[in-house]
């Protein structure tokens, strides 16, 4: 009987059909927590919006500083994909300016001083996508120590009109990342827009732009001819009450006086009864001042 050693191309010729005739494997769909969770913080500061979107790590009882975190080496600030920064419009971060965009958001941690890096790189995974020449930021910051945190945290805090704080907190430690908005160039493009479209017998319109200046501080003479308008569309107690206190606090006290007088005339006489016992009592304030 006749043997036939078959190898080389016959054999992958006649193996063809003998595999393309092997059943093929259903793969099933597993959907599984993941051990490190995303998450995204939100906030509106002043007019503008922020989004950080990160995995939390646990610390699980590990060393994580010069640990699991290594110092000197560029960290994804988190666990899975690197973490991303989102802000609407452009800011400054401690003290130097960032464009409007989406950034992923990488750290270099040091024992006494770590970097914030906000890079131009997009979809990276981990760290190691990371690459200085994409950089659109780096700051410098102090790490400091801070209450037991098990799950990485990112939060906004200390918040202003025109500012906060993104704050790191994990392990035992914490970072801060001050942000600065320009909340005043769009409130004021804002107002003066809405102020040109305002209907004659609009007083509302002008009293919150009066209220937005003075609360602020900035553009007190416009803000005078505001509220001013305000009251002359229509006279209530709040719209006087700030006349008022602009008025004072522009040195006019005797037209204070008058004006806060006929603030809380306008209160007692308003079915809905504002509290005007404050008005009353810096009335009482400035008329011993000046007397």
């Amino acid at each position: 009987m006749r043997r036939f050693d078959v190898r080389g191309p016959v054999a992958a010729a006649l193996a063809i059909p003998i595999l393309s005739l092997a059943p093929a494997v259903a793969r099933a769909e597993l959907t599984l927590p993941r051990p490190s969770p995303k998450a995204t913080v939100t906030q509106t500061i002043g007019l503008t919006d922020f989004t950080v979107t990160y995995s939390r790590p646990g610390v699980k009882g590990r060393k994580i500083w010069d640990g699991l975190v290594p110092y000197g080496e560029t960290w994804r600030t988190g666990a899975n994909e690197a973490t991303t920064f989102e802000c609407s419009d452009a800011v400054t971060i401690a003290g130097k300016p960032l464009a409007a965009g989406t950034y992923s958001f990488y750290t270099l941690p040091g024992a006494n001083e770590w970097e914030v890096i906000f890079s131009h790189a997009k979809g990276a995974w981990g760290s190691s996508e990371y690459t200085r020449e994409k950089d659109a930021l780096r700051i410098k910051v102090k790490p400091v120590a801070a209450p037991s945190q098990e799950w990485m945290l990112f939060t906004f805090e200390n918040l202003t009109p025109s500012g906060g704080d993104l704050v790191l907190r994990w392990e035992k430690l914490q970072v801060v990342v001050p942000i600065a908005v320009d909340s005043e160039t769009k409130a004021m493009a804002s107002i003066r827009t809405a102020m040109a479209e305002a209907k004659p017998d609009d007083w509302q319109t002008p009293f919150r732009a009066a209220q937005y200046c003075f609360n602020n501080g900035v553009h007190a003479d416009e803000a005078m001819k505001w509220a001013e308008q305000s009251v002359a569309v229509k006279p209530g107690f709040f719209n006087l009450n700030l006349l008022a206190d602009m008025k004072m606090k522009a040195g006019k006290t005797k037209e204070a006086i008058e004006t806060a007088e006929k603030a809380i005339e306008a209160g007692k006489a308003d079915p809905d009864k504002p509290d005007t016992r404050p008005t009353e009592k810096k009335l009482t304030e400035w008329k011993t001042k000046k007397s």
